[in-house]
């Protein structure tokens, strides 16, 4: 098989959440177990950070890939779902995984992964863990699929787990309270692995400490570890002040991440670091941790968080998609200057529409629009939906054609947001 039969058999044969949703899911870990056994435990041969989170565990992640990268490891990035290519999931110090090593991996062990029936996610997890060891990778950051215990990539033994934060989202598969879905999360707590929660809650704490309690895990809490003040922008960059509550030490952070919200991220990330280079085997720097947060985007290829894509008008992108993202996305179109907002929004149908569009603004004009996938949930209906919460406007039913009718109708000094969806803004990319 050539690359594009690859990713077809990938995409059809094997169930894609992504694609398919809840009738993909399958639960469970014996499968990843049993093939990652049979191609020779992969997963061992390098250290893990293992990332959960209802939101910003993708931006975490990538920041921590990055400093790990500026410290000189041979880093191995793990994420999901991607926006334009699929290679976009596995990367070794941000260069994404050839295709001629997806296409010899599925040619290798094709007849297995149909035997073990895995799903599509399965198959990826397996593939990124066997690429890492294939190229030396000295650690690597290990971003959760969904949930967290019975997720596919919980076969692995890190040497810190972390839970940025939760929210409610994919409640039909994880609980439809916080403290179940942070009992799901939780279950990525290893015997005696220290675990760091970014965001305390008392709504969902005690479950963490409950989890950390059984597995005599220390549990480190970032907002305690770490304070941050932020101090604006500059060429690009947001700017912090992050203050190392153990010994008062200030350090003055820039980040190529826009968004207010990020304010929470590079504090996970900044306590991660830390224990990493206090309590591990790893040493990274003063140097290497400033460096690494200014560019964790460029040096991950990290796109779709709250990322502008042109100046008058302003437009900007971010995969927010859930009421715990979209009120981030919310609080910062509310800080935004403009005279007109424009927002180019589509869903797909298994979101909690009833918790997210009364978050947005109603004074935005709305192009209500679908990307390609099965998933998706028509235009027409999501106009439906808005209009019950006073959001109006249009319905354009491609995403490339929503957009550049907000193009058309935007002057220089309005602001056009697109989101809603990851596949809405990696179609807008």
């Amino acid at each position: 098989m050539n690359y594009t039969q690859t990713l077809e058999f990938l995409f059809s044969s094997l169930p894609a959440y992504e694609t398919k949703g809840l009738t993909a899911y399958k639960p469970g870990l014996d499968r990843i177990a049993a093939f990652c056994r049979s191609i020779g435990n992969p997963q061992r041969n390098f250290f893990i950070i293992h990332v959960a989170g209802t939101n910003g565990k993708g931006s975490v992640s990538h920041m921590i890939a990055s400093v790990l990268q500026q410290a000189g490891y041979r880093t191995g990035l793990f994420t999901s779902p991607h926006l334009k290519d699929f290679r976009e999931r596995i990367r070794v110090d941000g260069e994404m995984i050839p295709k001629q090593k997806v296409v010899n991996f599925v040619d290798k062990h094709h007849d297995a992964m149909v035997a073990s029936e895995l799903t599509f996610f399965e198959m990826t997890a397996a593939l990124a863990f066997d690429y890492f060891a294939q190229s030396d990778v000295e650690v690597a950051v290990i971003e959760t699929g969904l949930g967290g215990r019975l997720d596919a990539t919980n076969i692995v033994m890190p040497i810190l787990s972390v839970v940025t934060n939760i929210g409610l989202e994919h409640t039909a598969l994880l609980g439809d309270t916080l403290q179940k879905i942070a009992a799901e999360k939780a279950g990525i707590v290893k015997k005696s692995i220290p675990l760091l929660l970014g965001e305390a809650n008392k709504a969902y704490d005690e479950v963490f400490e409950a989890a950390a309690a059984e597995n005599k895990s220390k549990l480190i809490r970032a907002e305690e570890a770490f304070t941050c003040e932020p101090k604006g922008s500059s060429e690009g960059r947001s700017l912090f002040r992050l203050r190392r509550e153990r010994d008062g030490r200030v350090f003055e952070a820039a980040l190529d991440l826009g968004g207010s919200y990020q304010r929470h991220n590079i504090v996970t990330a900044a306590a991660a670091i830390d224990f990493l280079h206090e309590e591990t085997p790893l040493s990274i720097s003063r140097r290497a941790f400033l460096e690494g947060l200014r560019d964790a985007a460029a040096n991950t290829s990290l796109q779709g968080r709250w990322q502008t894509l042109a100046r008058e008008p302003h437009i900007v992108c971010d995969t927010g998609h859930n009421p715990h993202g979209i009120a981030y996305v919310a609080e910062q179109l509310r800080e935004a200057t403009y005279d007109k907002l424009y927002c180019v929004v589509g869903f797909v149908q298994d979101k909690d529409l009833a918790h997210i569009l009364p978050l947005l603004p109603r004074e935005a004009h709305y192009l209500f629009t679908q990307a390609q996938s099965e998933r998706s949930l028509p235009a027409a209906r999501l106009a439906e939906k808005a209009a019950i919460y006073g959001l109006r406007g249009e319905v354009i039913e491609s995403v490339p054609a929503a957009v550049e009718r907000a193009r058309t109708l935007a002057t220089a000094a309005d602001m056009i947001f697109i989101g809603g969806s990851t596949y809405v803004v990696g179609e807008a990319l």
